[in-house]
């Protein structure tokens, strides 16, 4: 199988910012195979040579906060969590578009909101030039990325999460249970 036809068949996305969804996972692969990497040298180093990698903890905190804030922009416009569905069966399906938009708009300024405000803290760390204390990796820098992870999130599911509700497509990640009987 060709990679543009894998790239379709696994990202439905229009246009760019299918590659966006794939950098973003792609991102957040790669964090999670340091993570794994920095985890196993850790330990073998910390029972077998009794000298532990200095600084695995700071490097575990660094790079969950890439793996988790670079996957969030990606599920969230695929409307990828959880869902209580309870009344969709008994409510008109405009009703349902209209409460899940007051949902995206909400998650949106939150988000929105939430990116400000972490920018802010990101900016005050910069100037009091907070780092890490083993690696001494300036802090900022991963709160900044923080900020631009949420705004980026506020961003897709305002534009491609609602979008998506109107336009009635569901998205791979969407599932369908079917009932017993049906």
């Amino acid at each position: 199988m060709s990679f543009s036809k894998w790239l379709t068949i696994n990202y439905e996305e229009p246009g760019a910012l299918r590659w966006v969804a794939l950098l973003l996972e792609a991102l957040a692969g790669l964090a999670l195979l340091i993570l794994m990497l920095v985890t196993c040298i850790d330990v073998v180093g910390r029972y077998f040579f009794s000298n532990p990698l200095n600084g695995a903890t700071e490097m575990t905190e660094i790079g969950i906060a890439l793996l988790v804030f670079a996957q969030m922009p990606v599920i969230t416009w695929r409307g990828g969590h959880v869902v209580v569905d309870i009344l969709d069966r008994f409510l008109p399906p405009l009703l349902i578009k209209v409460l899940g938009t007051l949902s995206g708009l909400l998650i949106s300024f939150a988000f929105y909101a939430l990116a400000n405000r972490i920018w802010e803290l990101a900016a005050r760390s910069i100037r009091r030039n907070e780092v890490t204390e083993f690696l001494t990796f300036p802090v900022g820098i991963v709160v900044q990325y923080i900020a631009i992870m949420s705004w980026a999130t506020a961003a897709g599911m305002l534009l491609w999460g609602i979008w998506r509700l109107w336009l009635n497509k569901p998205h791979h990640s969407d599932h369908q249970v079917s009932e017993p009987g049906r």
